[in-house]
């Protein structure tokens, strides 16, 4: 029997806000693998909108604890001035795996935004969608009432926070 095999989608802005809002952050190696024991997923696409050599320290601990990084494309002019704005570049990766059929299981998007709707709907519809991992509740548009509650769940949730936040030492 093949082992399930999903992918993430991760709008890096939002968990990072997210999170911070409430007072804490990710550990992104505890959260690498939280995402692969507890959801299976052999692929995590983490979407940043803004490059910055100063953040060279960042991109390379994602890419180490495997995350797969896709930065949003921004003119010169606006570098610096723009917020990540990865939305359509996340549809856009759900879809190219859907049109271009490539195998997976089901896909999980870890964000709050209500941008997402439409897609999630049709990958609820398709039996392709995982779940939408909020980073707290505030961040979790209200346009995602009417899923189940199967289909979501809050990262600030304590049992969820213990596994995947930040020590400080």
């Amino acid at each position: 029997m093949q082992e399930e095999s999903n992918i993430a989608f991760i709008d890096g802005q939002n968990l990072h806000l997210g999170t911070k809002e409430c007072g804490w952050s990710i550990d992104h190696a505890k959260f690498r693998v939280y995402l692969k024991e507890k959801y299976k997923i052999t692929e995590a696409y983490y979407y940043l909108g803004f490059v910055s050599g100063d953040e060279q320290d960042l991109y390379d601990s994602l890419q180490k604890t495997g995350f797969i990084l896709s930065f949003r494309e921004h003119s010169a002019a606006l570098k610096g001035h723009k917020k990540g704005n990865v939305d359509s570049d996340i549809v856009f990766g759900v879809m190219r795996k859907l049109v271009d059929n490539e195998p997976f299981g089901k896909a999980f998007i870890i964000s709050g935004d209500g941008d997402y709707k439409k897609l999630v709907d049709y990958l609820v519809k398709k039996g392709k969608f995982g779940k939408m991992l909020f980073p707290n509740r505030k961040f979790a548009s209200s346009l995602y009432k009417s899923l189940g509650g199967e289909f979501y769940d809050y990262l600030e949730q304590s049992s969820i926070k213990a596994k995947i936040a930040y020590n400080h030492k």
